[in-house]
């Protein structure tokens, strides 16, 4: 397999994190060690300021049968992916809070503004309205009254601290081939 890895200026991305395939990764984006990105049945682009924390698993890998092109996974700007989650979905927007453990199945998409409580499992077929709430054992929903909150001071925060304590890989202006074994 042929590994295809764009980080852009400004991006914080840990050595110790798992990238497999086609990856782009947006300016300001932080992506601790342990993360796993798995672009196994398409590209995976990740846009600006999003935070992708310990064990989080980010992986693009059903190709559809009745699709002749490789499936794209996008993700927006701003986002978090808080320790231990799961994302397969077909597409995750901008603003979004996904908490610890929770998982989000290849056939939901994600619009803005949404958080997804901790350990809650969304394997439904459709797109999540804006500024949704899921939480609790029961998938309960609710809608918020405003989008939440930035993260830019935990990302500032990290992209001066993680360096002082983690490998980072080099940031790549020119699309990178290398052969994976």
């Amino acid at each position: 397999m042929t590994e295809l890895l764009k980080i852009a200026p400004g991006a914080i991305v840990c050595k110790e994190c798992d990238l497999v395939g086609d990856i782009t990764i947006g300016t300001k984006t932080v992506i601790h060690p342990k993360a796993k990105i798995l672009a196994e049945a398409g590209p995976i682009i990740i846009g600006d300021g999003n935070l992708i924390e310990e064990q989080t698993i980010i992986a693009n890998r059903l190709k559809s049968e009745t699709q002749d092109t490789l499936p794209v996974l996008v993700i927006g700007n701003n986002n978090v992916f808080e320790v231990d989650c799961h994302i397969e979905a077909a597409k995750i927007g901008d603003n979004n809070v996904i908490e610890s453990k929770a998982y989000i199945g290849r056939n939901t998409r994600l619009s803005n503004g949404c958080v997804i409580g901790a350990k809650v499992r969304v394997t439904t077929y459709e797109s999540i309205p804006e500024n949704t709430v899921i939480y609790g054992s029961d998938c309960a929903r609710r809608t918020l009254g405003e989008k939440p909150s930035a993260q830019a001071p935990q990302i500032e925060f990290l992209s001066k601290i993680l360096p002082n304590y983690h490998h980072l890989r080099k940031i790549v202006k020119k699309t990178e081939e290398k052969s994976v074994k």
